[in-house]
């Protein structure tokens, strides 16, 4: 492992967020997260990212679809990245581990279904809106359910994507409960 010492609280600090996150995060999930505490610098979080990547201690998940923007790209800690953890997670202070702990209860679910609930919309040539609302399986980027609406102007448009994370799960059971014979 080449850590460096000067910054090696950092990458701990990192390391620590995403295992207490325990989901994969994508570069601006992790950026949300570190400036919004200020845990971390912004650039220098962007370098020891790239640099526990590169040491193996942090993964970029595989996704199914080979055609994933930078910004789709999911991180997660690695085997060794939790055993060099262990190891030295006492160099972070105690406080800050707390912390970071009860960020990742409060807002650990918000950033899963970020994930997996998806929405968007966008203008139709008849001045409607054409609403898509998805379930992603995370890992490997598939959508579970893609439901797309027609709504009659931007506001519906707008209440229909912010309803969707609330909704989302309640609506996939319904319907699969509904549609599929188990």
């Amino acid at each position: 492992m080449n850590f460096e010492t000067d910054n090696m609280d950092d990458k701990l600090i990192l390391l620590f967020i995403m295992d207490k996150m325990e989901i994969p995060l994508t570069k601006n999930n992790i950026l949300d997260i570190i400036t919004r505490n200020q845990w971390l610098n912004y650039m220098e979080c962007i370098d020891i990212l790239n640099q526990l990547v590169e040491t193996n201690l942090v993964y970029i998940v595989d996704n199914v679809e080979s055609e994933v923007s930078e910004d789709e790209k999911r991180y997660c800690i690695t085997y060794s990245g939790r055993e060099c953890l262990s190891h030295f997670y006492t160099r972070i202070k105690l406080s800050l581990r707390e912390e970071i702990t009860q960020f990742a209860k409060d807002n650990g679910l918000k950033f899963k279904r970020s994930q997996e609930y998806l929405s968007e919309f966008d203008k139709s040539e008849d001045g409607s809106y054409k609403v898509t609302l998805k379930i992603k399986e995370p890992l490997i980027n598939v959508p579970l359910l893609e439901i797309n609406l027609k709504a009659p102007n931007k506001s519906s448009a707008m209440t229909a994507c912010s309803k969707w994370n609330e909704k989302a799960a309640n609506i996939f059971e319904y319907l699969y409960d509904t549609i599929i014979d188990n």
